[in-house]
């Protein structure tokens, strides 16, 4: 057994902070992520290109540099406009603020590609079915669009999540104590950091493990009466 001299309460509450941005970062993602692919897939030329842009960005840069800097940067924008809106207090960014909108932010690109291909999939004939019976766009998109595209975008949207998961130990240098933060102080103040990061890698081994079996569930139960070609 492995010894954490103590520390083990505080690994936990980590542990939870970690999936608490986890999850809300997932929420902004799949948010940004439909955003993008109907902006993506609209007949606006402006929504196209703003979507583009939005897109192209986020994968050219790191995410380390992202988060640097929307925190940082970001802090010293806001300050600097203080004026200019009529408050001259500094103002400190919330980690926990920073870190979901920028991990949100980053896998909001990946998720807009993901659910853009999945509409895309999605049978055409069916679409224009429901165009026929009078049913609106939106009703379309809820009733046909929406049950289908999810089935399609499984896959990707369960590789996006693991890495997202993955992706929050970032948090952790903004000074946020998820469990990477607490792991480090806790090696700092024992000198075994072996110890209290190989806890770390379990722990996200564990939640990508019950993540797996989670969206192996989901895809069986969105394909029930899909017929294998």
């Amino acid at each position: 057994m492995l010894s954490l001299h103590g520390y083990g309460p505080s690994i936990i509450e980590g542990t939870m902070l970690t999936i608490e941005v986890s999850l809300v970062s997932l929420l902004l993602a799949m948010s940004l992520g439909m955003l993008g692919a109907l902006a993506k897939l609209s007949g606006s030329l402006p929504l196209r290109f703003i979507a583009q842009v939005y897109t192209t960005i986020i994968r050219g840069i790191p995410d380390l540099v992202l988060m640097l800097l929307i925190f940082f940067g970001g802090q010293v924008f806001i300050n600097q406009m203080g004026p200019v809106f009529g408050y001259d207090q500094y103002i400190d960014i919330n980690p926990f603020i920073a870190g979901i909108s920028t991990i949100g932010f980053i896998f909001g690109a990946y998720m807009t590609e993901t659910f853009r291909g999945a509409i895309l999939a999605v049978n055409k004939g069916q679409i224009e079915a429901g165009s026929a019976y009078g049913m609106s766009k939106s009703m379309i998109f809820r009733r046909i669009t929406l049950p289908q595209m999810m089935r399609h975008a499984l896959p990707g949207f369960g590789n996006n999540w693991l890495v997202l998961v993955k992706t929050t130990a970032l948090v952790s240098i903004i000074g946020l104590d998820d469990m990477v933060r607490k792991a480090g102080l806790a090696a700092g103040a024992t000198r075994k950091p072996f110890t209290f990061y190989l806890v770390v890698a379990i722990n996200y081994l564990l939640i990508t493990t019950v993540s797996i079996y989670i969206l192996k569930y989901l895809e069986r139960r969105y394909s029930v009466g899909v017929r294998e070609e």
